[in-house]
């Protein structure tokens, strides 16, 4: 699987460091989705294991319950980060620019990236890293909802549908030779596509697409 040149351009080519520039205190997702990744987290991670939060925010949707050895942040804006309690340590690494990860190989148990994906311009190449970071056995859990910055979304994710994006995603495991076949988890919105526009709660539907190491 390979990304045509057009398929990876955003409306707006600025800078990504300009466009989170400044901090937003605020959740991309309405608690129905967010819900639904704790639970997620809380099924398939261990506690006590390495965690790598890619492309994370001020907000984590780890189990508050559960402990972890350490959880590595990652991301645009680093006050965002910083308020992060969750994370032990972070750093702020433009992955459209350079995607090659500053971390060791077969470090971490499990890569998490919520409603982020839809931004990478060069997925095959984040994905490899996903792939040499994680233990064998590991877990990568990329999750995402129908939202995104439109201006900031790569046109083959502005111009699909819901379930192309699945595919998509699920095409992005499969170019790293390695992972595991690519489990789906949909749950789709039941509210009529107005509702969830307008951000009604409960409006937005859940997808995670999951992989492991072998």
């Amino acid at each position: 699987m390979q990304l045509r040149p057009n398929q990876r351009l955003k409306l707006d080519d600025t800078d990504d460091k300009l466009f989170y520039a400044y901090p937003r205190f605020v959740t991309h997702v309405d608690e129905g989705f967010i819900q639904q990744l704790t639970d997620l987290y809380r099924d398939r991670l261990k506690p006590n294991t390495r965690i790598f939060d890619m492309m994370s925010s001020w907000v984590s949707h780890l189990p508050e319950e559960m402990e972890f050895d350490h959880v590595e942040g990652h991301g645009l804006n680093a006050e965002e980060l910083a308020r992060n309690a969750r994370l032990n340590h972070y750093f702020v690494q433009n992955l459209n620019e350079n995607p090659q990860l500053p971390l060791p190989d077969g470090d971490f148990d499990a890569v998490l990236n919520c409603v982020s994906v839809q931004y990478m311009q060069y997925p095959e190449a984040v994905f490899s890293e996903i792939y040499r970071i994680l233990k064998p056995g590991g877990v990568a859990i990329i999750s995402f909802s129908n939202r995104m910055f439109f201006e900031k979304a790569i046109q083959a994710w502005r111009e699909a549908s819901e379930a192309q994006r699945v595919e998509l995603v699920k095409a992005y495991f499969a170019s790293v030779p390695g992972f595991t076949t690519a489990e789906v988890i949909a749950h789709k919105s039941t509210l009529p596509n107005l509702l969830q526009w307008l951000g009604a709660a409960g409006g937005d539907p859940f997808y995670a697409v999951i992989a492991y190491r072998s």
